[in-house]
């Protein structure tokens, strides 16, 4: 009878250990990866090198030039959009609101950048009026104009989601309803389609940017809300 117990019980535990949550995991690195070759105690060695968010310079919405040294030390939580979009983009820039409020115990440590992909329109002015239209007053919030084609650039090959012109396209851009997430040292750790083409949300991107915007800053980062 005690063998049974004793047998019981260890099941009790696999199961209730099955049941548990899953261990925290760091998050991967994305992007086109380069490798690297050396030579370590007679053995070659393969690095993996993962690409950076490059140096960039954009004016805000108060007409202050910035460069990405001035968002240093915080995750970044990214969209590109324009302000006179008809479709996408108010739904992208609500759902980031929604995103901010949830990871509100952790502002002092994320920074929300907006590129507009629509520069010629999007001037600061029309960046801080829209920021206003929108209810943000986050200092961690900012909303970035700069050149068109490196904007696109940037979008595209380091942030890793689609932006550009299409003339067929509602407001005659066309972009993704992605958000990326950065860490801090300037490398591409989620893109997350929390917006679809055909304007619903993803709930499930939406809660995985969540979560793994948690995962980043607690398990590197040693980042807790207590």
């Amino acid at each position: 009878m005690l063998k049974n117990l004793v047998s019981n019980l260890c099941l009790l535990i696999v199961l209730l250990l099955s049941c548990a949550e899953p261990s925290t995991k760091q998050l991967p690195y994305l992007g086109n990866y380069d490798l690297a070759y050396r030579q370590h105690h007679g053995k070659t060695v393969t690095d993996t090198i993962y690409p950076r968010i490059p140096n960039f310079t954009f004016l805000n919405e108060d007409s202050v030039q910035v460069h990405n040294e001035d968002f240093a030390g915080k995750v970044w939580i990214s969209e590109f959009f324009f302000a006179s979009c008809p479709s996408i983009c108010p739904i992208m820039n609500t759902q980031l609101k929604i995103i901010d409020k949830e990871l509100r115990p952790y502002k002092k440590h994320i920074q929300y950048l907006s590129f507009s992909i629509d520069p010629n329109h999007d001037t600061p002015s029309v960046l801080k009026a829209h920021k206003k239209k929108l209810g943000i007053v986050n200092k961690n919030w900012a909303f970035l104009t700069g050149n068109e084609a490196f904007t696109h650039q940037l979008g595209i090959n380091h942030f890793l989601i689609f932006a550009g012109r299409e003339a067929e396209a509602l407001g005659g851009y066309a972009h993704s309803g992605a958000f990326t997430l950065v860490d801090k040292k300037g490398y591409v750790r989620g893109v997350y389609e929390v917006v679809l083409p055909d304007l619903s949300i993803n709930q499930k991107e939406y809660k995985r940017l969540l979560s793994e915007t948690k995962n980043l800053l607690q398990y590197e980062y040693d980042i807790t809300t207590n």
